[in-house]
């Protein structure tokens, strides 16, 4: 025997042996990871830019244009979030992200009484049109692009972006953005829904219909995977429920009597991305595949843009600790990196603090910082799809898109998203995931270095960001003035008028930009659609 057989028929024992002993090297999805990948997929990979876009929905990818640097930014009041925009932009990034408080997000005003404590903490406070001219003051709408995290409220909040351009002389078909309006995901992990979800989808498919004729560069939904995988979803839940989601809304807008190709290419994606590096990556790729087969095989689109899955990534927010926040900026780095060598088109990157509370701006530098060092210095965004083709991004890239598929399968059998939803069956596919993990954390299986292991007693704490505690009462000073100076017909007019709308069945987004501009408050809003839609009871 040669000792070149003599090593390889070690190595080739050394291998069955790691096989056959139970192994902790899994993904979150529960495959083993094995030790050696060296099989090619038979899957054809393709190339950039063309069906199925495993390997990037661009042809040039980072080459021609980086993706868009967008910091999820949003605290206190209007005034408190526009610097920190300006901070940000002066800083280098690319595109605005904007996160609404709870109040504004769940459709109440300020002042009120299910609003108290909730103002301004957990993203700005936006009661009404002067808010919105606040908030965006001196930034360059016809120039930037901004995505709003906003879902139950989704059509205002465009509504009030849309009066505020107008107000500065930009036109709606000029705007470039992006707004969540992804209301099931909602129901299944995060909470902010306000309408039962039959009328909660209309408003989705309306925002469609109107962008379309209107508003034609905006991204009219960002299906979201991100609150999904906080929830504690697994990649392939992440992966599943996300595009079941998808599946559902446009069913919803082709009953609503839109054609696949007049909408499908503004639909927008917003994952997570988590610790796993090669699965993550393995995760974009087999979102976009399996995108491309639904969208050309169920729904027969036939513009390629309609098959094309566009992603917005944030790193993951429930990885991060408080114990030893400064290990965060490696996980972030590590979060970011993956999104980058998955083909993202837009980046948030979490703060260091964030486990603490809401990031401080030396915080929010940093992590802008880490995306500009892996777009400038890394030299990881010159190649396109760098790993695609490799032995384990390959088989990862298979496995996900193989249990990805059996989830979605139940899932139509159920009768699609929203009855499965109904039915509780993927809020309970996760609520099981993220005990698995939590006990995995707390007997020492899953390591958090900082946290279960490698811990350091005693260790300083970090100082979290202090909000004026004057603030909820500025507000709803500021809004009371509002309302005191309005023309009070034209307000009520508005609000009958989207009441009528509601009854009728058309679409509500005229009739929401109408009480916008004559300041109508978000909570007026929501309760003149309230009065018909009734609200959603989730233990009903």
């Amino acid at each position: 025997m040669s000792t070149r057989e003599w090593q390889r028929e070690v190595y080739a024992k050394a291998l069955k042996k790691l096989s056959e002993r139970k192994s902790r090297f899994q993904t979150s999805s529960g495959t083993d990871v094995s030790p050696l990948y060296d099989a090619p997929s038979p899957r054809t990979l393709g190339v950039p830019g063309e069906a199925p876009f495993t390997r990037g929905v661009q042809t040039t990818m980072y080459r021609s244009k980086l993706w868009t640097m967008r910091q999820y930014a949003g605290f206190g009041d209007a005034e408190e979030s526009n610097r920190r925009y300006h901070f940000l932009l002066s800083q280098g990034q690319t595109g605005l992200s904007v996160a609404f408080d709870l109040p504004t997000q769940m459709g109440y005003d300020s002042d009120s009484e299910r609003a108290l404590g909730e103002v301004g903490k957990v993203g700005v406070a936006i009661d009404t049109l002067a808010d919105m001219q606040l908030l965006l003051k001196g930034l360059p709408l016809a120039e930037i692009s901004t995505s709003m995290t906003i879902n139950a409220t989704a059509s205002t909040l465009l509504c009030l972006y849309i009066a505020t351009a107008e107000a500065q002389g930009v036109a709606p078909d000029k705007l470039n953005g992006t707004i969540q309006n992804d209301i099931l995901k909602e129901y299944i992990a995060r909470g902010t829904y306000i309408f039962p979800p039959a009328p909660s989808m209309r408003l989705t498919t309306d925002v469609f219909a109107f962008c379309k004729e209107r508003v034609p560069k905006w991204n009219t939904i960002s299906i979201s995977g991100y609150h999904i995988r906080e929830a504690g979803a697994t990649a392939a839940q992440e992966l599943a429920f996300t595009l079941s989601d998808g599946i559902a809304y446009v069913d919803a807008a082709l009953k609503a009597g839109l054609h696949v190709d007049e909408f499908a290419p503004r639909l927008a994606f917003f994952f997570n991305v988590h610790n796993n590096f090669l699965e993550e990556v393995a995760k974009f790729r087999a979102a976009r595949t399996l995108w491309a087969e639904i969208m050309g095989q169920r729904f027969g689109a036939k513009d390629p843009r309609s098959l094309g899955l566009r992603f917005h990534a944030q790193t993951a927010g429930s990885t991060l600790t408080a114990q030893q926040p400064d290990n965060n900026v490696v996980r972030v780095t590590l979060q970011a990196l993956a999104a980058v060598m998955g083909g993202a088109q837009s980046l948030h990157t979490n703060s260091r603090d964030e486990a603490i509370g809401l990031p401080t701006e030396a915080a929010v530098q940093l992590a802008l910082r880490t995306q500009q060092i892996i777009a400038y210095e890394s030299g990881v965004a010159d190649t396109i799809d760098a790993l695609g083709g490799s032995f384990a991004i390959e088989a990862l890239t298979d496995d996900l898109i193989a249990k990805a598929k059996v989830y979605i399968h139940e899932i139509d059998r159920q009768g699609g998203a929203v009855k499965a939803i109904e039915q509780g069956y993927q809020t309970k596919e996760i609520e099981d995931a993220a005990y698995a993990y939590q006990r995995a954390v707390e007997e020492k299986r899953e390591v958090v270095v900082g946290m279960n292991q490698f811990t350091t007693p005693g260790e300083p704490k970090m100082k979290a960001l202090e909000l004026d505690p004057a603030l909820e009462e500025r507000q709803k000073r500021r809004l009371g003035e509002v309302k005191a100076g309005r023309n009070k017909k034209a307000v009520s007019d508005a609000l009958t008028a989207i009441t009528a709308a509601a009854k009728s069945g058309d679409n509500l987004v005229p009739k929401i930009l109408d009480a916008v501009r004559v300041y109508g408050s978000v909570g007026e809003i929501s309760d003149a659609m309230r009065v018909v839609f009734g609200e959603h009871d989730l233990l009903r």
